[in-house]
């Protein structure tokens, strides 16, 4: 090869799409061409394949704000918060064969510092009061239900688009699907089983955002975060608070709901594409038990043995039309730095191990993740590093599996750096209040 050759257009894009996104976007600064050449439809294509063959761990570490107290300067006697809430992100490379070594650890890589003027996103466990989902490459948070503001944002850029106002009575559950066909995102909004006002769902898409009405066949209360597989949001319901248990599946594209009967309080993951729940043994519905607590974990870390049999049920939904399960139990080895009152399930990987992440991140002290393996029935223990010190009290973390750059959700033009000041959101439409949506 004649060194004076140029380096072909395929081989540069080939280079450059092995590169994090936030490089691409300053190689785009370059010239028209350059600019030109990495908005392409091919390039992100290209990109998305890569990246794609290196799904990430991705970190949301929550500093919440001080407590809220009444003042009469805000608008209809509302709250106000000396700190709205920062979200940090960081994210790393999921690890392919975690078990071929002891005593991992990994570096985190640190994205943006997330907190939206005048807005409040304070984190919280129970579903009623805060919601938080991801779907291809994007964050969806509702972290304080009375402001009634939700906001969609890029964990990477932390560019973000906040919704319209909508009216939720005190409480409500919302969830963030992703339609891979239309290749639209959308948000569900489901009111509180025993409150007024009208389940809602909104497209994410250029134009107005714009809630339409939705109705639901069958009433229930919500009992888990939503898990999207294949373009079908799933979640648990309990119908009418009688421990009466259903897996709801409503399909993003046609906007309808459909229904699997399930005999317990689970968790619900996306298993190698098919949705599976997972459970322990002695697991009890926590969302039941507090039913007003902010923090329900508070339960776990200070009533749940310190030394309970880790024994693991899940279950692969195989026959989605018949409702047929395999059932697996796995008996997890003991690790010291596993305890269930401090961890979460997270996901699958691709490769169906499970994992579990700490839920509280200190300064100064250890944070894990742990990857269990069905097949091999072995615990991982990978202590994360990178976080810094720069905390000053315990934060909360979501930990989201198989995150994908992708350089469309880059350039969605919804999403922006700055957003105008929020319109009052206390105007509340009488006809939300005295509407049944359960239909």
């Amino acid at each position: 090869m004649n060194p004076s050759s140029p380096i072909s257009f395929d081989l540069i894009l080939e280079i450059l799409s092995r590169l994090p996104s936030k490089s691409v976007a300053r190689f785009r600064c370059v010239s028209k061409l350059w600019a030109s050449m990495l908005a392409s439809t091919h390039f992100k294509e290209l990109f998305l394949t890569r990246s794609s063959a290196k799904p990430r761990l991705l970190f949301a570490i929550v500093e919440n704000g001080d407590k809220p107290g009444s003042s009469r300067d805000e608008p209809c006697g509302g709250l106000k918060y000396e700190a709205c809430g920062v979200w940090s992100f960081f994210s790393l490379p999921q690890l392919e064969y975690p078990y071929e070594k002891s005593n991992l650890v990994a570096a985190a890589e640190f994205h943006v510092k997330f907190s939206p003027d005048d807005l409040v996103i304070n984190h919280s466990t129970n579903l009623k009061y805060c919601s938080c989902g991801y779907n291809s490459g994007l964050i969806y948070i509702h972290g304080y239900r009375y402001q009634a503001r939700p906001l969609i944002c890029n964990p990477i850029t932390g560019r973000y688009v906040v919704t319209p106002k909508r009216y939720t009575y005190k409480k409500a559950y919302s969830f963030f699907g992703f339609d891979p066909i239309d290749k639209k995102y959308k948000v569900l909004s489901m009111v509180y089983l025993g409150g007024p006002g009208r389940h809602k769902i909104l497209t994410f898409e250029d134009g107005d955002l714009i809630w339409r009405h939705i109705k639901c066949p069958i009433k229930h209360d919500v009992r888990s975060d939503g898990v999207c597989i294949n373009g079908v949001l799933y979640y648990l319901g309990d119908k009418n608070h009688r421990n009466d248990y259903v897996i709801v599946c409503f399909d993003v594209r046609s906007e309808k709901f459909t229904f699997i009967d399930i005999e317990r309080f689970c968790r619900l993951i996306n298993y190698k594409g098919k949705l599976a729940v997972v459970y322990w043994k002695d697991d009890v519905d926590i969302y039941e038990r507090h039913h007003f607590d902010m923090d329900v974990y508070s339960f776990m870390e200070n009533s749940l043995d310190a030394n309970p049999v880790n024994e693991l049920h899940v279950w692969v939904l195989e026959d989605v039309e018949k409702h047929e399960w395999l059932k697996y139990v796995y008996t997890l080895t003991n690790d010291e730095f596993f305890r269930r009152r401090h961890v979460s399930f997270v996901g699958a990987t691709a490769s169906g191990d499970i994992v579990f992440s700490m839920r509280k991140y200190i300064s100064e002290q250890p944070f894990y993740v742990f990857y269990f393996n069905p097949e091999r029935t072995t615990l991982q223990r990978v202590e994360i590093q990178g976080f810094g010190e720069a905390f000053k009290k315990r934060c909360s973390v979501v930990t989201f599996v198989n995150h994908v750059e992708d350089l469309g959700v880059n350039d969605l033009e919804l999403l922006k750096s700055v957003h105008p000041p929020l319109v009052d959101p206390c105007d509340v439409s009488e006809s939300d209040s005295d509407y049944d949506p359960w239909g």
